[in-house]
C-alpha cells in the first residue's frame, strides 16, 4: 500500500481561516481568535518539519484585510510584529529559513523592520523554509512582477518575445520556491481568496471545517494522508 501512495508533499500551503468566527461563537472579540490562532502556528510548523515537508507557506494577512475594522487591523499588526520575534527564535533554534511574501513597503514600520530582520537573520539556514504572506494578494503580486519584468526588458532593449513562464515566475515573490503540492484551508470555506493563484495551477486542495484555532497536528496529518492517496496527472491521462 505504501508504494501506491504519493510522497509527502514538498510544499504545503495553509489558509489560516476562521479565527474571528471561532471567537464569536465563544462570545469573545475577534482579536481573541487571532491571538489563539497565532498559538497554533508553532506546533504546526514543528509537525510539518517532522513529516519531512520542506516548505510551509501561510496566509497571515491579505491585501483585502486592510478593509477590516481599524481596531482589528491595528491589533493584527501588533500581533504579527510580536510573532516575527517568536518566529525568529524558532527559526534559529530549528535551522529554518523564513521568508515574507507580499508588499513589505505597505507595512507599518515596526512590522516591516521585524520582517526584514527575520529574513536577514535566517537567510543562510538550511532546514525547512517558512513562507509568511503579509500584505499579500496574488493579483497585486502578479502586477508588481509584471511591472518590474517589463521595466527590465525595456532597460535591456528586449520586447515581449523574451517573456516565458520561467522568466515571469522569477519575478514573483516565490522566485526559487517550488509551487505548493497541497493547499489546506480551514473553517469550511472553499475558495482561494486571491492566494498564490499562479503558483497553485496544479496544487491539490484540501478543505476542512475545523477552524484554525482548533487545527491540530493530527488534522495536518489527515490532510497530508488525503493528499498522498490522490493521483496527480497534470493534465495527462
Amino acid at each position: 500500500m505504501e508504494e501506491e501512495l504519493l510522497p509527502v508533499p514538498k510544499h504545503v500551503s495553509l489558509i489560516l481561516d476562521g479565527n474571528g468566527r471561532w471567537a464569536k461563537q465563544k462570545n469573545m472579540p475577534r482579536t481573541y481568535g487571532h491571538m489563539m490562532g497565532a498559538k497554533r502556528v508553532e506546533p504546526i510548523i514543528k509537525a510539518a518539519d517532522k513529516m519531512g515537508i520542506r516548505y510551509l507557506s501561510m496566509y497571515a494577512f491579505s491585501t483585502e484585510n486592510w478593509n477590516r475594522p481599524k481596531e482589528e487591523v491595528s491589533a493584527l499588526m501588533n500581533l504579527l510584529a510580536k510573532y516575527m520575534k517568536i518566529c525568529l527564535k524558532l527559526s534559529l533554534q530549528e535551522n529554518m529559513r523564513s521568508i515574507i511574501l507580499g508588499d513589505k513597503d505597505g507595512l507599518p514600520d515596526a512590522l516591516r523592520r521585524e520582517a526584514l530582520r527575520l529574513e536577514d537573520e535566517t537567510k543562510n539556514n538550511t532546514g525547512m523554509t517558512i513562507l509568511i504572506c503579509i500584505n499579500y494578494g496574488s493579483r497585486d503580486e502578479m502586477l508588481r512582477a509584471m511591472r518590474k519584468m517589463m521595466k527590465d526588458l525595456r532597460d535591456r532593449g528586449e520586447d515581449e518575445s523574451a517573456i516565458t513562464e520561467d522568466l515571469y515566475a522569477s519575478y514573483l515573490d516565490t522566485s526559487g520556491i517550488p509551487d505548493p503540492d497541497l493547499m489546506i484551508r480551514t473553517s469550511g470555506e472553499q475558495r482561494l481568496s486571491n492566494y498564490l493563484m499562479w503558483q497553485m495551477a496544479y496544487t491539490e486542495f484540501y478543505f476542512t471545517p475545523v477552524p484554525w484555532p482548533e487545527f491540530t497536528e493530527e488534522h495536518l496529518a489527515e490532510a497530508v494522508m488525503a493528499y498522498r492517496t490522490r493521483n496527480r496527472r497534470y493534465g495527462k491521462v
